[in-house]
């Protein structure tokens, strides 16, 4: 029977990897295969390009008369929820031609016009204008694509031609950005290419290699899914594969665990694809997140299993963590702490583990209880870490996609990062001296994370929290039944590692 599964599973993964690679082949020869000759490229004519801006409405009180302001994303975010705004409507001699307008002088002199009155008008909150939060402030709005409060290298702006039927998007620096006009306009060309139907923009006179190049990076944006189902398919072939070679090492109860923790993360990665970010493709960024869920787990698993081997795992767990950090630009207490603490405790780890091996069976290691007076050292530790370690992230000025300009969010992910910095520390050097509350630790871990991944809109990260809450439940209740059972062994009280 067992002989039957290992070659299912063997089938499976084999089959995994063969439709990750064919998919992976699928979508590089598609995003790369796009026209060459300048006769697949029509030119639809050069356009003026007008700044696009957020659009706000406000009523009277009685809902009678309306108008709809214009503002750039700088303005409309200094917007309260209650703005209210003084407006005059004009009307001509039969009352056919109703005008409403802030600014007074433009219909004034006009000579079929006359002022019917003044009005105070109040905002009135769209579709498009997200939630408030208690404290009257707007996160973001869909319509407005500028500088997240000015901070990073290049802002771009939207611009779009007469009648919003083609749009182009210029970077400028930060300078620029904030002396631009909302008048601003730009002369820009307009192709299409004729085979997919796409629509290329360019504010300047294009080149044929520009043309290919930008065909390109649109057709690679449609072959998005193909990459993403490709990276799916990977993750399962290998989570598959390594519960088919390995399989006697772990009970069926582990093995269904992993590969469901390994099929749900490749569906939420389909389903919640990771944006472009810093630069840095949304692909490439969430093959990071796979991977640390991967190596995470196949960790967790094997410290549940009192091995000595899940250290040489964490190494590339770490690894793993410190190029996550550096590509989202975020989470910098995390990398400190993996560089300079988490990469020399496995080691140390380890060594220790492997010094004590249980009597019975030498592939498992020895585990042990904290003592109470311990713990409250610990907790202490951690708060004071949370305090200094949070003050000092909140204060560092990085630019990162992140967080949408949320600077709230930035700064309360800061004091989050840390706490979770200081649990982890306390849980490396649990693991460390071998004690059962490590797994405590994973759990408080674990809810920190949450609140983080949801903050940054990093849902396929949830899914490697729900595997630390199931993991270290089962991991508590075997290390403490092989402690309970263990209880009556005579250990040298000289011990401490």
């Amino acid at each position: 029977m067992k002989a039957k599964l290992t070659v299912i599973k063997t089938v499976c993964a084999v089959l995994c990897a063969v439709l990750a690679a064919a998919f992976l082949v699928v979508g590089i020869v598609g995003a790369n295969d796009v026209p060459k000759d300048p006769d697949d490229y029509a030119y639809k004519g050069t356009f003026t390009f007008y700044r696009a801006l957020c659009p706000v409405t406000y009523k009277t009180d009685d809902g009678k008369y309306q108008m709809t302001l214009y503002y750039t994303y700088a303005e409309w975010d200094e917007l309260a929820k209650d703005e209210q705004v003084e407006g005059f409507v004009f009307a001509d001699g039969s009352l056919d031609n109703i005008e409403v307008t802030d600014n007074k002088d433009e219909l004034w002199s006009a000579s079929d016009m006359e002022l019917i009155g003044t009005y105070t008008f109040t905002r009135v909150l769209g579709e498009k204008d997200l939630d408030f939060d208690e404290d009257g402030e707007l996160a973001d709005n869909a319509d407005c694509t500028e500088c997240d409060n000015g901070k990073l290298r290049t802002c771009p702006v939207e611009f779009e031609a007469e009648g919003g039927e083609y749009t182009l998007i210029k970077n400028y620096t930060n300078e620029e950005w904030k002396n631009l006009p909302k008048e601003a306009v730009v002369e820009g060309e307009v192709y299409e290419v004729k085979e997919s139907g796409a629509i290329l923009t360019f504010d300047h006179a294009v080149t044929l290699d520009e043309l290919v190049a930008a065909a390109k990076d649109a057709k690679a944006v449609g072959e998005e899914k193909t990459f993403q189902i490709a990276l799916a398919l990977a993750l399962l072939a290998i989570g598959v594969g390594v519960m088919a070679f390995w399989g006697k090492h772990f009970t069926a109860y582990e093995q269904i665990w992993f590969i469901s923790i390994m099929l749900l993360s490749a569906l939420v990665s389909i389903f919640f694809p990771e944006e472009d970010m810093n630069g840095f493709s949304g692909i490439l960024i969430m093959a990071l997140y796979l991977a640390d869920i991967f190596f995470n787990m196949l960790c967790e698993l094997l410290i549940s299993k009192q091995s000595k081997w899940n250290f040489i795992v964490s190494l590339f767990v770490e690894i793993t963590e410190i190029v996550t950090c550096l590509v989202i630009a975020s989470r910098f207490a995390t990398m400190a702490v993996t560089l300079f603490f988490w990469i020399p405790i496995d080691i140390a780890s380890f060594i220790n583990w492997n010094l004590h091996p249980d009597r019975r069976e030498e592939d498992i290691t020895k585990v042990r209880k904290l003592s109470g007076w311990a713990a409250a050292a610990i907790i202490a530790g951690i708060v004071l870490w949370t305090a200094l370690v949070g003050a000092f992230i909140s204060q560092l000025d990085v630019a990162t996609d992140l967080f949408g300009g949320n600077v709230m969010f930035k700064n309360i992910v800061a004091y989050l990062d840390a706490c979770a910095t200081a649990v982890g520390i306390a849980n490396g050097l649990f693991i460390f001296f071998r004690f059962r509350e490590q797994w405590i630790a994973w759990y408080i871990c674990a809810a920190i994370e949450s609140a983080i991944n949801i903050m940054s809109g990093q849902f396929v990260l949830l899914v490697l929290k729900l595997g630390y809450f199931t993991n270290s439940t089962y991991g508590y209740i075997k290390w403490t039944k092989y402690i309970k059972e263990h209880k009556s062994e005579k250990t040298d009280r000289r011990e401490f590692f």
